[in-house]
């Protein structure tokens, strides 16, 4: 396509630039912009009328002038160079190097845009990915090509809980075939080191790509970051036949930078200020992942978001929980106990749980127990709220049994060490020890002969 060059720049108003009497530009092209003195910058277009396009600039606008200015458009949108070589390396919002190491020779060049998989051609996610986190894998268990996504707050530890899922995360006898795309957004220059010394100190990195976007990166590098690594993502699940664990960690973040970049575009805000194409922009991301008909690769999703105020009705998670499969809630009482990961299993969910454990994918007991461990948990939940207002002596002795178990979940199914990677055969065994506290009589979500064979 034929590179075209304006100097007819006429408003400069934040991270926008308009340009006039332009003609033939497409929406998302790309834009090189060169200033009086030599410097350049980049942008992309935003909008485009019969003559005017509005250009968003990915750098910071400080000294950038209108006179003098020239404006070159490309005539590509923003785009990622892949390879195999992608695989253990550190990039950027834009993908450019972060590690000090060569660039990336491309095999192909891929438009970071893509496209939700069609429906029609979606495969069904129904293989156990393991986790090696017993709260995740015996009571919400993650399916290859799902959506799952975890909530968390400010202060609770989701940075730690997403480095030891990338550590610990594996298809069971698949290993070989497996691989994690990380990609964090508006996090601090101490986390992203966090992540990169935890993920080499393993020997995660070697099976790891991962894209850091900073805080004090421009707010447009935030909105191509996820977009960059699911791109990545499926030139190695669908292209190499991997399967593909993405793990994008803030979302919030994201959303922020859509709301600053809104604001500056001066758009009608929706709810809480957010702009009403939220639900439209989160579902570009969240529906690039899952299992495509007659091919080997997937694409596994769990986008991370820290709900303001913790609320659950807060834009962010609640049209996350609308467009995902499901979510995992950490919990800020849960994690005052010193409880690590701080889960809470009951508003927790995974809609694809079923179809993903059973004989010859986890265990035959795991859906009955689930079930009984879930319903047991309520129950003491329920006991020790009313032991808060009665007090613990006008409780029977079921009632103490449950209440002992309920405590007993928490501190041995629930808690476990940062490092500790549990398999799933040990997770289903830890549910079963844990039954013995509760008779026989009360297990009515469990088969007698399951209960004979596993609770010993």
């Amino acid at each position: 396509m034929k590179i075209k060059q304006y100097t007819t720049v006429k408003e400069l108003t934040g991270p926008l630039m308009l340009i006039e009497k332009v003609s033939g530009i497409s929406y998302e092209e790309l834009v090189e912009i060169k200033l009086a003195n030599g410097e350049r910058r980049r942008g992309r277009v935003l909008e485009v009328t019969s003559q005017t396009a509005l250009v968003q600039l990915f750098e910071r606008a400080t000294d950038l002038g209108i006179e003098g200015t020239q404006v070159k458009f490309l005539g590509k949108g923003i785009q990622l160079d892949v390879s195999e070589d992608l695989v253990g390396r550190v990039f950027d919002g834009w993908g450019r190097p972060r590690d000090g190491g060569a660039k990336i020779i491309p095999e192909k060049r891929l438009d970071i845009s893509g496209s939700p998989i069609n429906p029609e051609s979606r495969a069904y996610p129904e293989e156990f990915i393991e986790t090696g986190i017993s709260a995740i894998d015996g009571l919400n268990t993650l399916s290859r090509g799902q959506k799952l996504p975890i909530f968390s707050g400010a202060g609770l530890p989701h940075i730690q809980l997403a480095a030891q899922i990338v550590r610990q995360a594996k298809v069971l006898g698949k290993e070989e075939e497996f691989g994690i795309v990380f990609a964090a957004m508006g996090i601090t220059f101490e986390e992203a080191n966090f992540f990169v010394s935890n993920f080499e100190a393993s020997g995660a990195m070697e099976k790891t790509t991962l894209f850091l976007n900073l805080a004090d990166d421009p707010v447009i590098e935030r909105i191509s970051t996820p977009r960059m690594a699911l791109t990545c993502a499926e030139y190695l699940a669908f292209d190499k036949e991997m399967h593909i664990l993405v793990i994008l960690i803030d979302m919030t973040n994201y959303a922020e930078a859509l709301r600053e970049l809104s604001a500056a575009r001066r758009e009608v805000p929706g709810r809480r200020g957010y702009p009403g194409y939220l639900y439209t922009d989160l579902a570009s991301i969240y529906e690039r992942a899952g299992r495509i008909k007659e091919k080997k690769g997937s694409i596994t999703l769990i986008p991370i978001l820290s709900m303001p105020d913790d609320d659950k009705t807060h834009p962010i998670p609640d049209l996350t929980g609308y467009i995902t499969e499901g979510q995992i809630i950490l919990q800020r009482n849960i994690h005052q106990k010193g409880i690590y990961p701080p889960i809470n299993v009951l508003p927790s969910l995974s809609r694809l749980m079923d179809e993903g454990i059973g004989g010859g994918k986890t265990r035959e007991d795991h859906r009955e127990l689930s079930n009984q461990l879930y319903a047991c948990y309520a129950q003491g939940l329920e006991i020790r709220e009313l032991a808060l207002v009665m007090g613990e002596a006008t409780l029977g002795e079921m009632d103490r049994k449950y209440l002992r178990f309920a405590d007993e979940f928490e501190r041995d199914f629930v808690s476990q060490g940062q490092n500790e990677d549990r398999p799933v055969e040990e997770t289903l065994n830890i549910g079963w020890k844990l039954l013995k506290i509760i008779p026989t009589p009360e297990l009515k979500r469990v088969r007698d002969e399951f209960i004979e064979k596993y609770r010993i």
